[in-house]
This record gives C-alpha cells, structure tokens and sequence, in this order.
C-alpha cells in the first residue's frame, strides 16, 4: 500500500492567497503548501489506486504527485473542499466508481452519496454507490470501513483502509472533533498509519467564538470550537488509538512559523510504504 498525501490543508490552504502572514510567508520559503484535503492510495498488487476526498486542487495535486488517477474515489462529506474537485474527472477517466455513506444527514435531507450524486450527475463516467457505516466494502483490493465522526452540524465520516492480503491499515480521522465515538475508535485503532485532523494549536482556540473543549487532564483543548481537532486534540487521539505512526492533516496556516512544517504535522507531498 503506498499512501501519497495529496492534500493537508485546511479550507483555504497554506500558504493563502493574498497573505502575508509570516506562517505564509514560511511556506514560500521553504517552498512547501498544503492545499486541501485529499488522500491517493495505492494498491500495487492490484495496480489500483483510490482516492480519499476530492479536493479543488485536484488538477495540481495529480500534475505535482504524478500519480495515477483514481480507479475509485470515496466522499467523506459535502464541504466543498473534500467534494468539489470530483468535477475534475471530466473526460479524464471512463468509468469510476465513488463510494459515500448511505445515512440521511437531517441537516440536508440527504445521504453524502445522494449529494455527491445529484451535484454531479452530468458526470456519466462517475457511478456513485451508497456504503452502510461500519460495513467494510471491497474497493481497489482493498477492504474500506467508513465510520462516524463528529463534525457538526454535518454528517462526517472517517474511513480504515486495510489490505487483506498483508495486513497493512491505514486509518483517516475525517474532518472531526476529538469526541469520535467508541465504535468508531475501535475500527480506526492499531493503524499503521493514522491522518488525524488538527487544524490549529490549542492557544488558538481563544480566538474562536467557541473557546476549546474537550480538555485533557492539563486543560488544554483537544477541540477547535465545534468541528476540528486542535494540535494537542489530533496527538491525543493517535496515542489512544495506538498508531505505529500518524500524521496530522488538514492544518490551517494559524500555526506559528516555527512549528507550522515542523513533526508531526504534515505537507503536501508526503508518502509512505505500509
């Protein structure tokens, strides 16, 4: 399994257009970005590939990686920065299948697949099949688990990715707050690769209307407001779901310079042999 980050940034990425903020201006320097979320999966034995969320910058982060393009995608949830790049398969693929959660959000009246379907229907090549939550399903070679998270008032899902021939998983929090339910821990746990969302360190979060919450046992926030994991939040959970490693994604340009590309947050580019 060779995992290629495509995208670890956050909304509007790292480094953002018209800023001059010296974490953007870090970026420049040491020639690095984060655009938004996406995940490339390998499968050698099978010469497959599947993505994870379709980002906006889907054209520069396949031109950049040189990767292939997918074989098959999955939706995690309708922000327009984990779907709205899925526009880019247009003639670029013949037939690609897009797997998304069958559950009725009641925010949208409407399933992640059933939004993903009637967003793009004018895309014949794509066929986009609706998945039950915790019932793995046979994608690329590999066996693939959607799961719960909670990144309100969205439905959101994380998602393991395993091969059942060599054992190798890797597990993807979503976009989520540290309060990812205890079915969902035990399927992402014992990774051996966990991409854990953390978009801002937790002295960050005295800028949010919100606050933090879910402190751990010093005070700090493991939660962002509502909806993302802070820095302290996206560690916490790799230590309690015991990954060999882990990476922390979808970052927003509010960390300072000197930690902004620092271990164990990731940029664009990143890749690994499970």
């Amino acid at each position: 399994m060779e995992v290629t980050l495509l995208g670890t940034g956050d909304t509007i990425g790292t480094p953002a257009p018209g800023c001059d903020c010296p974490t953007c201006g870090r970026a420049r320097e040491l020639d690095v970005e984060r655009t938004r979320f996406a995940v490339h999966v390998r499968n050698e034995r099978t010469d497959e590939s599947l993505l994870v969320d379709f980002s906006p910058d889907f054209r520069h982060q396949f031109l950049r990686e040189d990767v292939p393009l997918p074989d098959a995608g999955i939706v995690t949830h309708v922000h327009f920065d984990h779907l709205d790049g899925l526009g880019n398969v247009y003639r670029l693929v013949r037939d690609m299948p897009v797997y998304a959660a069958n559950e009725t959000d009641p925010v949208t009246g409407e399933t992640v697949a059933e939004t993903t379907r009637s967003r793009y229907d004018y895309l014949d090549t794509v066929d986009v099949h609706g998945v039950d939550p915790h019932e793995p399903v046979a994608i690329c070679g590999f066996e693939v688990t959607l799961v719960p998270v909670e990144h309100p008032p969205l439905l959101c899902y994380g998602l393991r990715i395993e091969d059942p021939e060599t054992g190798a998983a890797l597990a993807i929090t979503g976009d989520t707050n540290f309060a990812i339910p205890e079915r969902s821990r035990a399927v992402l746990a014992d990774a051996d690769l966990l991409l854990a969302d953390a978009i801002v360190p937790a002295s960050y979060c005295e800028y949010h209307p919100k606050g933090g919450d879910h402190h751990d046992a010093e005070g700090v926030p493991r939660t962002f407001g509502t909806k993302h994991m802070t820095r302290r939040g996206g560690v916490s959970m790799a230590e309690e779901l015991d990954a060999a490693d882990y990476r922390l994604v979808h970052c927003s340009h509010n960390f300072d310079p000197e930690e902004a590309f620092e271990d164990p947050l990731a940029v664009d580019g990143e890749r690994f042999e499970l």
